[in-house]
This record gives C-alpha cells, structure tokens and sequence, in this order.
C-alpha cells in the first residue's frame, strides 16, 4: 500500500527517485539527519524497493513518498506542479547485472525509458520557473562506473573522460541514461550534472549482492557463493560517503559536468568475502570453525568484467571532497548493521527473492583449494 505524508506546499524541497533502494534510501535518511529540507521521495516499489528501510521517518512532515513509475508521465508532471522542486536526484534504475542478464526488458524500460519520461518532465517544468529558480535549479543524475566497461591489469583508472565501453545489458542502459542527460544539458540547456560511483556497500544493501548475501550465507551456516576464482576487482565505497558526495556535488557542482566517486578500496571479490568471513569469526563466532569453510566457487557471470577503478581526482580537487572511511572501517559498521538488524532481512527475504537465489545458486561446486 502506497503511503502519503501530507505537506504544506511552498517551502524549499527535493525530488529524489528510487528513494526506497539501497542508496536512494540512504541519500533520504542521511539528507533528512541533517538538512530541514522536504524530501519528495518517488519509487516503484520493485523487488528492491522496501518501505521498511524507511520507517524511521514515519509520521516525519519533511518526507512524502509517493508511489510513481518513472516512466508515467501523468504523474510526473503532477509532482512537479505541486510541489515545485528545487532539484532532482535520480537514482531510480533496476541496478543488477545478472538480472539484466536475464531479463533486460525491464532494464530498457526503467533506465532509459524512464529517465528519458523522467527528463522530458524537469524539462518543461523548468521552462516555467522564473529566472532565479531556473538558475537555481539542478538536475542530479546517479550513475555507474561501470558503463565504462572493464580494465586489465594495470590499465589506468576510469576517469571522467573515459570512453564508455558497457559490457552488461545493465551497465548498457546506464550508459544510454547518461548520454540522454547528457544530451538534455546540451540541446536544452537542462542543468544537470552526471555521478558515476563505484559499488557501494553498507546499510540496508538488498541481499543479492555480494557483502550482504555473503553474511546472510554465513549467518544461515549456508554455502557463500563466489564467482569463478574470485579473482575479479572492484572499487568499494561506504554508502553514507557517497551520500556525503552526493550532497557537495548537488551544493557545488557544475552543471553540465561529471564527477567520479569512489573509495580508494580496490578489492579482489574473494579478498571481499574473505575479509566478511573473518568479521564474523570476530564478531558472531561460530563454534569450532571459520566461516571461510563455507565459501564455495558457481559458474562464472556471463561477460563478467574483470576490474573496475575510479580516478577521483576531479571530485577532490574541483569540490574538496573525499572518503571518510576506509574499507575496514565501513566494512566493519556495516558487518555489525546486519548483526543488529536481522529483522529487516528477515522483511527484505520476499519469496521473489529467494526464488532469484535458488535460480542463480543451484549449481555450486567447491572451490578448489578454499
């Protein structure tokens, strides 16, 4: 069921999609800590929506979620009439490539079609604002590092002048969202500005990606599956430091550009695992065994790309902004959150999810010499 908090029209406000996923919810509950600022907050309520994420701010007169599609227009231009935003953060996209893998219908439509219905609506909404609120205006489009595609070894990081290379149906539609903003900044003079993040990890993080179904694996005393060898790299960044980006770059951006923001974590996938496994010996220690002994290695991602690295040079030098935890640190709050928050697994743990689980992890095999 679709829930309405009521609000008195004209103050300051921003428009955030997917609000109810794993980073758009964080951006709301971190921006709503420190800002007396309205949040309208629009989501779909797909498998990785979750209200439940957001119930500490039940009865919180600066949120209103409302239940929208992106990809209706109708009810775009309603919330844009009403509440008259200043700014818009979309992160709304189905977001994970196995998924996209199987199913990339549904990726077309949410990242493109929707970000295209989704642009279409800021625009003619900002052609009606006077000078000073179109001046004002800022359009914040949340995307991912891995529309540039993949490294080798020793090639350079991705910087903002990369050329895009997407290798995923996923990543593919991220990309074709960010030429379309792009596009919009240029032809129509739309102040947008892109964010391409490396993976994040942290708080409320649905439970088929890595970290977190590697401690749900390990809690339950169930097999922890890895792709391949493991030997895959990617950047990792704590959520709420992305959030805290988010944030400097909506406040001191420049329109038309694009910032890229990772954690200066660069981790082999089994290291990852590894590295959870080992917080849980500490933590929540089982009896007369590591959780290292679960790990176990499934058939490989189709066109799974090798390594990912960020160059954030620019967010640094351009907007002062950096990481504020390392990856221990933010792995070890975040190890702890699910220790301390079962009952939102428990909540998350849909029969769609644990049927997506049983389809992707049937066919394990040990993993040779772990």
């Amino acid at each position: 069921m679709c829930v309405h908090y009521s609000l008195d029209e004209g103050g300051l406000m921003i428009l955030v999609t997917g609000g109810a996923g794993f980073i758009g919810a964080n951006f709301v509950l971190d921006w709503l800590q420190r800002r007396n600022e309205t949040v309208i907050n629009v989501d779909k309520l797909t498998y990785a929506g979750n209200l439940c994420t957001l119930k500490s701010l039940t009865g919180n007169p600066l949120h209103c979620f409302v239940q929208v599609d992106i990809s209706d227009r109708s009810a775009l231009d309603l919330l844009f009439s009403r509440y008259a935003p200043r700014a818009v953060i979309h992160f709304a996209a189905e977001s994970h490539v196995d998924r996209s893998i199987h199913s990339p219908e549904e990726f077309v439509q949410t990242n493109v079609v929707g970000t295209f219905t989704l642009l279409e609506a800021a625009r003619e909404y900002l052609d009606r604002l006077d000078d000073d609120a179109r001046a004002a205006f800022r359009f914040l489009h949340i995307s991912t590092d891995e529309v540039f595609g993949s490294l080798l070894p020793g090639d350079p990081h991705f910087c903002e002048m990369t050329p895009y290379a997407p290798n995923s149906p996923y990543s593919a539609t991220k990309a074709a969202s960010d030429h379309l903003v792009r596009a919009y900044h240029y032809t129509y003079g739309l102040p947008v500005i892109t964010m391409h993040c490396s993976n994040n990890y942290g708080p409320y993080h649905f439970p088929e990606k890595l970290i977190p179904l590697t401690i749900l694996k390990a809690l339950n005393s169930e097999s922890i599956p890895i792709y391949g060898d493991g030997q895959n790299v990617r950047d990792w960044l704590y959520v709420r430091d992305h959030c805290s980006a988010i944030r400097t770059v909506l406040s001191h951006g420049t329109p038309g550009q694009t910032y890229n923001v990772g954690g200066q974590n660069e981790k082999k996938n089994i290291e990852v695992v590894q590295a959870v496994c080992d917080l849980l010996d500490l933590l929540h220690p089982k009896a007369h065994s590591s959780y290292r002994d679960l790990i176990v290695s499934v058939s490989d991602r189709l066109g799974h790309d090798y390594r990912y690295a960020i160059d954030m040079r620019k967010i640094k030098i351009e907007l002062g902004w950096k990481p504020a935890e390392t990856f221990e640190s933010g792995l070890r709050k975040t190890v702890q959150w699910y220790l301390d928050n079962q009952h939102w697994v428990n909540e998350v743990q849909s029969g769609e999810y644990r049927k997506w689980i049983e389809f992707k992890y049937t066919n394990v095999r040990k993993s040779q010499g772990r």
